[in-house]
């Protein structure tokens, strides 16, 4: 293989160095080849990770990033990549309100929380280096993933105008060029059955074929008390599949395609408080239950095909390629009411489809290193949803689309000034051509026509525009690393990131005539300082970083009762605010039979300045002292230990854990959902054969059955049905595993 693509022995050093692993020894990537945590993590072999776009050594990325596994992950019975926020600091990754599949990312107090089409993330996430431009689906399952990168802090630079918080970089495995399959079976709590399978085929010397399908079922956590369905439960269906070509050390071509398709049920959500009496309100014994009479279909479906091409044109340059396409569609409905009645119901559709195309030109010398790139985007995401409000006989119809059409330049230098001392210098300019269209009417009957109710009666016409608008911004970052010796780094960056603009997809013109005119980006500067480094001839690694960031703009959707029965909903640029904090992960690796773990993250994030519209006011007031940042614990703590022995020809490893979070707010203002700390405590037993081709493993999750909300609606009163809703992390769960490779 050319250099230009990492080994599998040293992705799993990466992970095994520094990130909050705690595992049994990790599954190499071909068959045969034994890897040992402990001891690779002891080894000199360089640890390679490719968060600047390019092969680096972790240490000398002047970057606060974490890089787990995925056979950690699956080895501690990790559901998904929401996993990840136990073992990250300063990082929220959730399943979305109402969702399934529909991520919420928050990094360092920076996110996004509403899902609507149009509307852009602050936490990118990336597949295999495409970009995945909506949430929708983006709760990736753990199967066939070689590792996944967490980047924190804004990254305008190298990955564009939606890393404004960081990036999440979920890497596949590659086929190489041996024969290989393994399957992997799981059975646990809730009739959970995961099965999941891989096949390699190397059809010449150079060309390989391959893929992976997995297919995930599970009963509820709860039920729909009206209906009779599960709640909270799992049908799922994926797969991926791949070619690859290497006819020489410095030609690697790779085509990829996957599908994922969810139907699982929608999740209502639980009631938190009585609606007096419209209608009568009768509380559920578990948080998992619902009395939601609105419907039980869900489906969800992403599918995409991407092309990548790494040529290596001399020793020191590298072209690379990556082209992509994307699409899915989403067909659900969120009662907001949970009661039988249509107190408060959102049926709703949407849609979306991407292509990306990226041109990278990589140069490595002596004491240059560096990449150059072009990007250009062009895609669509539209939508649809009734707003019914059963106490008044009305819905509200709400649809749209945004075009974007986005083209950046970008590039990124690293000089080693002496043998001590490098410097980084990047940039990139982007600029985003966007055209939003945004319809809102009221109708007269429960439903709209759009959602199957052909006698509804059109009635006051709300919103109706087509708009342009383009957004453009430069997004430098500078670092200077100091390296005492080869395995300590000290370093110091400043970096700018910016979210792009856009129009509300739920505006009302009526109550906010303004909103025809979109809003603007916001954006982020950050700096930060860090160490990373390895201590005691490698048996301690220690990674440590404190940054502070100026935010301005941010964009906060805010949505209220409005009089006559609709909701407000509008596309704040929130001022200002300040944002400080820092990230410590520290492994120490004494021996092959012992590894601990300690993952700490403080974040203080504070409004400076908050101007919104209050009580139908048309001057914007500054009401920072009333609003808090959404989806920020001030304290993240993650904590873990492995022991393993020798046992029966194999390795018997145990590994506790335990996660904190400290008090979470759901939304910018104080709610009755906001969350209080709480803590989950995790443990694993895995017993690997010594030629690692054979696993079985059992693993627990929340053992201390903690009732924890990551989400809800908040509407009171009588009209909406004083709706007041949580959503709830899963329960505890136990899972078994037998996994072979060969």
């Amino acid at each position: 293989m050319s250099r230009m693509i990492p080994s599998a022995r040293t992705i799993l050093c990466a992970g095994a160095a520094f990130a909050a692993l705690g595992s049994a020894p990790a599954f190499a990537q071909d068959a045969g080849q034994t890897t040992d945590a402990a001891l690779e993590a002891q080894s000199g072999d360089e640890i390679v990770v490719t968060a600047r776009r390019r092969e680096e050594s972790l240490i000398d990325v002047p970057i606060s990033l974490s890089v787990i596994s995925g056979d950690t992950l699956t080895e501690q019975g990790a559901p998904d990549i929401t996993a990840l926020q136990d073992r990250t600091p300063n990082l929220t990754l959730q399943i979305a309100r109402g969702s399934n599949s529909t991520m919420i990312a928050f990094s360092r107090g920076v996110g996004q929380q509403d899902p609507l089409w149009g509307f852009e993330p602050g936490v990118a996430l990336y597949i295999d280096d495409v970009y995945v431009a909506r949430p929708q689906n983006a709760i990736l399952d753990i199967f066939d993933v070689e590792r996944v990168e967490v980047l924190r802090g804004p990254q305008g630079t190298l990955y564009g105008r939606n890393t404004i918080g960081g990036a999440i970089k979920y890497v596949t495995k590659k086929l190489g060029n041996e024969f290989h399959a393994s399957g992997r079976a799981s059975y646990g709590s809730y009739d959970q059955l995961d099965l999941v399978g891989t096949l390699t085929i190397p059809l010449t010397q150079s060309l390989s074929i391959g893929g992976s399908v997995a297919r995930y079922t599970r009963d509820g956590y709860g039920e729909n008390l009206t209906t009779g369905v599960d709640q909270y439960d799992k049908d799922v269906l994926a797969a991926r599949v791949s070619a690859e070509w290497a006819p020489t050390d410095n030609i690697f071509v790779r085509v990829a395609g996957d599908r994922t398709l969810d139907k699982s049920h929608p999740r209502h959500g639980t009631r938190l408080e009585g609606n007096g009496g419209l209608p009568a309100y009768e509380p559920t014994d578990s948080v998992y239950d619902t009395r939601a009479g609105a419907g039980d279909y869900n489906r969800v479906m992403s599918q995409g095909l991407s092309a990548t091409a790494e040529i290596g044109l001399s020793d020191e340059l590298t072209f690379k390629s990556i082209s992509a396409w994307r699409n899915g569609n989403t067909d659900t409905i969120i009662d907001f009411d949970n009661t039988p009645d249509p107190t408060l119901d959102i049926p709703a559709y949407y849609q979306d489809r991407q292509f990306t195309q990226e041109l990278q030109l990589l140069y490595t010398g002596d004491r240059l290193q560096g990449v150059f790139g072009v990007y250009y985007l062009n895609s669509r995401a539209s939508g649809a949803f009734d707003t019914v409000v059963g106490l008044l006989g009305l819905t509200i119809l709400t649809s749209g689309t945004v075009d974007t059409k986005s083209y950046a330049a970008f590039g990124d230098l690293s000089y080693d000034l002496t043998d001590q001392f490098s410097l980084s210098v990047g940039g990139r300019y982007t600029k985003d051509d966007k055209t939003g269209s945004v319809y809102r009417q009221n109708f007269t009957g429960l439903r709209s026509p759009r959602f199957g109710n052909a006698a509804a009666v059109p009635g006051l016409l709300r919103t109706d525009y087509t708009n342009d608008r383009s957004f453009d911004q430069f997004t430098p970052r500078v670092s200077l690393s100091y390296h005492p010796r080869q395995d300590l780094n000290f370093y110091a960056s400043w970096g700018k990131g910016f979210k792009s603009g856009g129009f509300d997809m739920r505006g009302d013109a009526i109550l906010t005539p303004t909103t025809v005119n979109g809003y603007e980006p916001e954006t982020i500067d950050s700096y930060e300082v860090g160490m990373k480094g390895a201590f005691l001839d490698r048996t301690l690694f220690f990674n440590l970083a404190g940054f502070y960031s100026n935010y301005k703009d941010q964009q906060v959707t805010i949505q209220s009762p409005a009089a006559g029965g609709g909701i407000a909903s509008f596309v704040d640029n929130a001022g200002k605010a300040e944002i400080y904090g820092f990230e410590a992960e520290a492994r120490m690796v004494p021996s092959r039979h012992f590894t601990a773990n300690l993952v700490v993250g403080y974040t203080h994030a504070e409004y400076k300045e908050f101007f919104t519209y209050i009580a139908g006011g048309t001057t914007p007031v500054d009401v920072s002292d009333q609003r808090v940042f959404q989806n920020t614990p001030r304290w993240t703590v993650n904590a873990s230990a492995t022991w393993s022995e020798d046992v029966a020809g194999g390795t018997l490893a145990f590994t506790p854990a335990i996660s904190m979070r400290s008090d979470i707010s759901m939304f910018e203002y104080v709610s009755p959902l906001d969350q209080d700390g709480y803590f989950l405590v995790d443990a694993s037993l895995n017993w690997t054969s010594a030629d690692d081709r054979y696993r079985i493993g059992v693993a627990a999750r929340n053992l201390t059955d903690e009732r924890y909300r990551v989400g809800g609606y908040y509407f009171p009163g009588a009209l909406y049905g004083n709706s007041i809703i949580g959503y709830y992390g899963p329960p505890r769960t136990v899972t078994g595993t037998i996994q072979f490779r060969y």
